[in-house]
């Protein structure tokens, strides 16, 4: 079954990432195996992991979770979803804002 999955490395930052072995994974990952983000910010911790139905959606969540904010991918991890609808509301009034000073 597919994984998405946060980590936090050595720096305070986070590689989110997608996989179907989610423990092959994470040992790849503090062996440094592959060269890249996390091979040079170790050690890294899982901070946060979902399944999911299929690969597609694997890579979909991937990808729209690699598009948040620190703040928010923060906000998920504590499991803390009023504080996720406060940011959301909050970049949707930013972008709205935003608009208007363009028109």
């Amino acid at each position: 079954m597919p994984y998405v999955y946060i980590l936090k490395c050595a720096d305070a930052s986070y590689y989110t990432g997608q996989t179907t072995n989610l423990e092959h994974r994470l040992a790849e990952h503090r062996a440094g195996t592959y060269e890249g983000y996390t091979s040079t910010r170790l050690p890294v911790e899982l901070v946060w992991s979902q399944n999911v139905q299929t690969d597609n959606e694997a890579f979909l969540l991937e990808r729209k979770l690699k598009g948040w904010s620190r703040i928010k991918k923060e906000a998920l991890i504590l499991g803390n979803v009023d504080a996720l609808h406060s940011i959301v509301r909050q970049e949707r009034k930013r972008r709205e804002a935003s608009k208007k000073k363009i028109v």
